[in-house]
Formats: C-alpha cells, sequence, structure tokens
C-alpha cells in the first residue's frame, strides 16, 4: 500500500474510531435515560432500534450518493448530522425528543458504507480483507473508549451529559474529514446520475456469494444487537452494575475486538481464508449468547463477554471483506452500502425484538431474567453458521466480476 493511502487509512480509522466512541457512549446510558421518561422494556428497544431502522433507508442512498460526489463531502454532511442529533437528544425533556435525535443520528448513520467504500477505492483486492479489519478495530476501539467514557460522565455529570460528549466529538470528526481527508475515488470512476441501484447492480456483483453474504451479515448484527440492547438492563437486574461498570465491561469487548481486528485478523485471513473464520466466529458467538443466561458470577460473565467479542471480530470483517471483493471496483459505495443498509434493519428489527421478548421474563425470578432475548439471539447466530458454510473459499472469490 502507498504511503499517501496508508496515512489516508490512517484518518478513516480514526474517523470511524470517533465516530464509534459517540455511537458507544449511549449503549450503557440510554435505556436508563430513557427511563426517566417513563419508557417501558418495548419503547426502550424501540429507541435503539429506530436509528437503525432510518439507516437502512438512508445507506444506499448515501452509497449511492458517495459513488457519484466522492466519498469526503458524503462523510462531512453525515458526521454534521450526527452531531445535531446528539445534541438534541442531549437536550431532550421528552421521551418524543430522544426520538427525533435518534432518528436524525440515524439519517446520517447510513455513511457506514461510504467509509468502507473508501476502504476498497485505496486497497488491493487481496489487502482488502485485512483494511476492513482495521476498520473493525476502530469499531472496537470505540467500544473501548465510548461505553466507558459514557457511564462514568453519566456517573459523574448526569445521563444527559454522554451525549453532549458524542455531539462535540461528531463536531471534531466532521473537522477532521473536510480539512485532512483527500478524496478516494476519481472523477472518471463515478457513477452517473443515470444510474438505478436496482437491478443495475446485480450486473455488477458475483450474485449468490454477495447476497449470501449480505443475508448472513444481516442475520449476524440482528442477532448481535438484540444483546446489546439487554446486555444493561441483564448486567443491572442480574449483577447489579451501574453504568461506569456496564461501560467497563463494553471496554473489554472493544479490547479483544482491537487485538483480533487489528492485529491478527491479516495473518489469519492470509492462513485459513475468509469463509472458515467466519465460520468460526459464527460457531463461539452462537456457543457464547447461549451460555450468557447461564453465567452465575462475574467472571463467568466476563468469559461469555470475551467469547461475543471473539466471535463477532472473526465474524463481522471477513463478511465485509468478502462482500467487497465480489463487487466491481466502480460499485463499490453501492454494494458496501446495501451491506450497511441491511445491518441497520437489523440494528433495528434486534433490538425491538429484544425488548419485546424480554417483557416475558420480567415476572420471572432474577435467574431466567433475559433468558429469552440471549437464547433467540444465539438461535439467529446457528443460522449464521449455516450460512458460512456456503460462502466461498479464499481461492474462489475474486475481486471483480466476470
Amino acid at each position: 500500500m502507498q504511503k499517501n493511502n496508508r496515512a489516508a487509512l490512517g484518518i478513516i480509522f480514526l474517523t470511524i474510531f470517533i465516530n464509534m466512541v459517540g455511537f458507544g457512549v449511549v449503549i450503557p446510558v440510554l435505556p436508563f435515560y430513557a427511563e426517566r421518561f417513563g419508557a417501558t422494556p418495548w419503547e426502550i428497544g424501540w429507541l435503539f432500534g429506530i436509528f437503525s431502522l432510518i439507516q437502512f433507508l438512508a445507506a444506499p442512498f448515501f452509497g449511492q450518493l458517495s459513488d457519484r460526489i466522492g466519498r469526503r463531502p458524503v462523510l462531512v454532511i453525515s458526521t454534521l448530522g450526527t452531531a445535531l442529533g446528539f445534541t438534541i437528544m442531549g437536550a431532550g425533556n421528552s421521551l418524543a425528543m430522544l426520538f427525533v435525535g435518534r432518528i436524525i443520528d440515524g439519517i446520517s448513520g447510513g455513511s457506514i458504507g461510504t467509509a468502507q467504500a473508501y476502504v476498497a477505492d485505496i486497497t488491493s483486492p487481496e489487502n482488502r480483507s485485512k483494511a476492513m479489519g482495521l476498520i473493525g478495530a476502530a469499531f472496537g476501539l470505540g467500544f473501548v473508549f465510548g461505553p466507558a467514557l459514557g457511564g462514568a460522565t453519566a456517573a459523574w455529570l448526569g445521563e444527559s451529559a454522554p451525549l453532549y460528549v458524542a455531539g462535540g466529538l461528531a463536531l471534531v470528526n466532521a473537522a477532521l474529514i473536510f480539512f485532512v481527508l483527500p478524496e478516494s475515488l476519481p472523477k472518471d470512476k463515478r457513477g452517473s446520475k443515470q444510474d438505478r441501484l436496482f437491478p443495475t447492480i446485480f450486473h455488477h456483483v458475483r450474485s449468490k456469494p454477495y447476497f449470501t453474504t449480505v443475508v448472513t451479515y444481516f442475520i449476524l448484527i440482528a442477532g448481535f444487537s438484540i444483546m446489546t440492547a439487554v446486555f444493561a438492563l441483564f448486567v443491572a437486574h442480574r449483577y447489579e452494575f451501574n453504568t461506569a461498570q456496564t461501560g467497563y465491561v463494553f471496554a473489554m469487548l472493544g479490547i479483544i475486538g482491537v487485538v483480533i481486528q487489528g492485529g491478527l485478523i491479516g495473518r489469519l485471513v492470509k492462513k485459513f481464508g475468509e469463509a472458515r473464520l467466519a465460520t468460526l466466529g459464527a460457531a463461539i458467538l452462537t456457543a457464547s449468547l447461549f451460555a450468557m443466561p447461564f453465567t452465575a458470577s462475574v467472571p463467568m460473565l466476563l468469559l461469555a463477554c470475551a467469547g461475543i467479542a471473539t466471535g463477532n471480530s472473526l465474524l463481522s470483517p471477513t463478511l465485509s471483506g468478502i462482500a467487497s471483493q465480489n463487487v466491481d471496483a466502480e460499485w463499490q459505495g453501492r454494494a458496501l452500502g446495501i451491506l450497511q443498509s441491511a445491518g441497520s434493519l437489523a440494528r433495528w428489527i434486534g433490538p425491538v425484538l429484544g425488548g419485546w421478548l424480554l417483557t416475558f421474563d420480567l415476572d420471572k425470578n432474577i435467574a431466567a431474567y433475559a433468558q429469552s432475548p440471549f437464547w433467540v439471539a444465539s438461535g439467529l447466530l446457528l443460522l449464521t453458521f449455516f450460512l458460512c458454510l456456503k460462502l466461498p473459499q479464499k481461492e474462489t472469490a475474486k475481486s471483480h466480476v466476470g
């Protein structure tokens, strides 16, 4: 990789890191912040999920727009929207205002696929999963600092403070992109305004592996987001964790993600291939989610959490790499936008489903609290395991169609 490309990749890494810190600060705080306004578990699930429902609708649009006008302006606009959304939530005095802020943030959050397309623009096909792993490491680092920062800030300054912090970080992110990040997509490689996303994309992807990957990614994110939505309530009821302690657990998950996705994934892909790593990750994640309700002590809890982090860190970047390798170069933004849109839809369905499933466990004893969401999440990940068996092995995946 050229020196300039390394520098640009570093900026994208930092950009996504700042974005994920902002996303992560709300995880240990949002359920309790919403409860202040009388939110039920079902409404809390919707509060988590509405962000991703809107992101689902916005992601293909941002991907197509970035293929037409370039990656950089799309990233600037989206991060400014994120800053606005978090500011509205921080200033919110009702559940309705929290929903408004989450919707605005969701519109802006459709740009993750654009960031991945930027990475695809500046990396060779054989290095793409490694580069996607670095992006995954940025996600992991965001989960190290974000939830820890959110939990600690809420404990010291109040539950609205992390939302203002996230908004400020998004402004820093926008300035960084605007002043430092170069454009990655030359004008001669940009798509036409007349291009239509469907059915044209079918001519630019290897359909079977690409769409198998999209479906697998959707189910992965649905199962994982069920866990994310109920985890803070689970540890608060089962282990009496406060927001700071919950944030530290998420920080541990992030550290594991950084080690695997930032340091090991490239070597593991070269040795085993993306499909085998994805299958292994799905198996670990399935077992860990299933075991979560059986944990009877904090060490057992942390062991199950470590399994969740490990499985996700092996599965998520390899799926992104496989999707990218099966798409024409000039369609990376749109194709990865569809992948992220599928993930966004899953992040809506997962929390809403998790909140609904949690209502079945409210009247049970504390040992059974949240077992329904975790076991349904485990069942979904078992399905991803079988889908991963159908993914193309390393020697058959290609970087271009035809």
